[in-house]
């Protein structure tokens, strides 16, 4: 397999059967492993905050650096496998995953923990992109949707075996078994790479764009650092809006530079299609609002309602089986219906699960739970479908590899604004509801993080029955705040989803916007096959 496949030529007959079954599973096993990097992290929160003497915003930047970096290297992480060859970025990507997972089991700290997890991400951004373009290049056309169908089904399964895995070894083991384990991973998905996976790379000429990548990677970490840090050091401190102020500076660069450079990462006049501009809007506030969810959902399961790790991971389940087949449905939906009332209806019923999750107190059942995630998982998988397939949709067939690069990257993007936004509201809240309920030592305890208060309570045994029940109360106002936040989001978003993107979809011409790309085919990921992904 050391032939190079070149996606100019027919590849059809290059593999066998058997060889191509190993590529796709060596291609799920590593879309797992990258997928998987945020959410099993989320359930070891509350354990990983209680052993190292996290603050909240620490715990925010354990989970929200690796998505960040992730999110910021995506697209010319895959302009880099595009270009030099994919198999190798593929095994330098593993490997650093396994050594950032390494360097995460044995941190000893919380800033050498984020740094890890930091490197870890940049491994995540070499993997993915090629993942799915490795998969169109040896699979023939006959063979290719059930292949990328099942590499979908990997995708949206990755999150939830995450948590089930995470749980479970937080049932067995201390917090660090969760790196050691996709450490492994890791070490069996570059030996699965080497083995079977063939080297391939893009026929056309594919532009890197080095100074777009920097300013828009700079851009998003400017502003993500400024929503971080502000509960804990406030809206006017220097650093907030000095980091702010810079994010949205740089992004406007980024913009600028973008509709200048013959070669741009991604041309904003894209933008100007409302297809394509209301569905990446669409993804991007879904996933902003789904693992902010995750964030503060996991840890009130432990923390409030007492669960295990593996209860706490399980009792998100239910989600997953809602989504699936809803999305599923969500596809005839939308070419009947149009992305508008479909995506539009689908967004409104997810704010109605937001606001349901908002209503949990200290007592609540597992009843009102499971309600509100029925509500949240229907709607986003109504939503999710019409807005991906509005962004695919909206490009001509050979400029589909655009649309999937901005597909994966608004979703990561959403990811890393999720956890900054929401945890940083829930943290605010949280810690205004502390005010005038408790001084001193407990006091201190119970700003630094719901996990540090609890800890400290329960070693005053019956004396700490008062830092309990107020670090409760706090943390559901916290809850509260965040979860309205993500309902004014969706709503939002719902509204100007229904205010502009069009009805029925229908395949525009190839010359259609020959005029408006400038990209030629940046992350080649195999003509329409985003559209087949959606479809399956």
């Amino acid at each position: 397999m050391a032939a190079t496949i070149d996606l100019a030529r027919p590849v059809a007959g290059v593999l066998t059967a058997r060889q191509r079954t190993r590529v796709l599973a060596a291609m799920c096993l590593a879309l797992v492993l990258v997928v998987a990097g945020v959410s099993m992290v989320a359930v070891g929160l509350p354990n990983i905050a209680r052993d190292l003497s996290l603050s909240q915003t620490s715990v925010n930047w354990v989970a929200d650096a690796y998505a960040l970096v992730l999110a910021s290297l995506l697209m010319v992480a895959g302009a880099i496998g595009d270009r030099y060859g994919r198999r190798g970025a593929l095994l330098t990507g593993v490997a650093v995953f396994g050594a950032g997972s390494l360097l995460s089991a044995i941190a000893g700290t919380g800033v050498l923990l984020i740094a890890a997890r930091a490197i870890t991400g940049i491994g995540g951004a070499l993997i993915m992109p090629g993942t799915l373009s490795t998969i169109t290049s040896v699979f023939p056309e006959e063979e290719r949707a059930r292949a990328v169908g099942i590499w979908a089904g990997f995708a949206g399964a990755g999150g939830t075996l995450g948590m089930l895995g995470a749980g479970w070894m937080l049932d067995a083991f201390a917090w660090p078994s969760i790196f050691y384990a996709t450490a492994a991973i890791a070490v069996v998905t570059f030996a699965a790479v080497v083995a079977f996976v063939p080297a391939t790379r893009a026929g056309d000429h594919v532009g890197l764009d080095p100074v777009g990548a920097v300013l828009s990677a700079a851009g998003i970490a400017g502003l993500v650092l400024g929503i971080i840090e502000s509960p804990n050091r406030g809206w006017l401190d220097p650093l907030t809006i000095t980091s702010i102020a810079a994010g949205v500076m740089l992004l406007v660069a980024f913009v600028w530079w973008e509709l200048r450079t013959d070669h741009p990462l991604l041309d904003p006049r894209l933008f100007r299609n409302a297809g394509f501009a209301t569905g990446s809007a669409s993804m991007l506030v879904l996933f902003l609002v789904l693992f902010g969810v995750f964030l503060v959902l996991l840890q009130y399961l432990q923390l409030i309602l007492g669960d295990s790790a593996l209860k706490a991971a399980a009792a998100l389940l239910p989600m997953t089986f809602v989504m699936i087949p809803i999305s599923t449905i969500a596809a005839p939906l939308s070419e009947r219906y149009g992305q508008r009332l479909v995506g539009g209806g689908g967004l409104l019923v997810s704010a109605a699960g937001v606001v349901a999750l908002a209503r949990l107190g200290a007592h609540s059942g597992f009843l009102p739970l499971l309600v509100a995630e029925v509500i949240l998982a229907a709607g986003i998988g109504l939503a999710m479908t019409p807005a991906t397939n509005a962004i695919v949709s909206s490009l001509p067939t050979s400029k589909q590899g655009v649309a999937s690069a901005v597909n994966d990257t608004t979703r990561e993007i959403g990811t890393a604004l999720g956890i900054a936004i929401m945890g940083s509201t829930f943290d605010a809240g949280y810690r205004h509801a502390l005010n005038g309920h408790l001084v001193g030592s407990p006091l201190a305890a119970a700003r630094q993080s719901p996990a540090v208060a609890l800890q400290v309570a329960a070693r005053l045994g019956r004396g700490g029955d008062s830092l309990v029940r107020v670090t409760q109360d706090a943390f559901t106002s916290g809850m509260h705040v965040a979860m309205l936040l993500g309902a004014v989001l969706l709503a939002a978003i719902a509204l100007y989803t229904i205010a502009r993107a069009p009805g029925r979809l229908s395949e525009p011409d190839d010359g259609v916007l020959d005029d408006v790309l400038g990209l030629d085919d940046v992350l080649s990921l195999g003509g329409a096959l985003a559209t087949v992904s959606v479809q399956d």
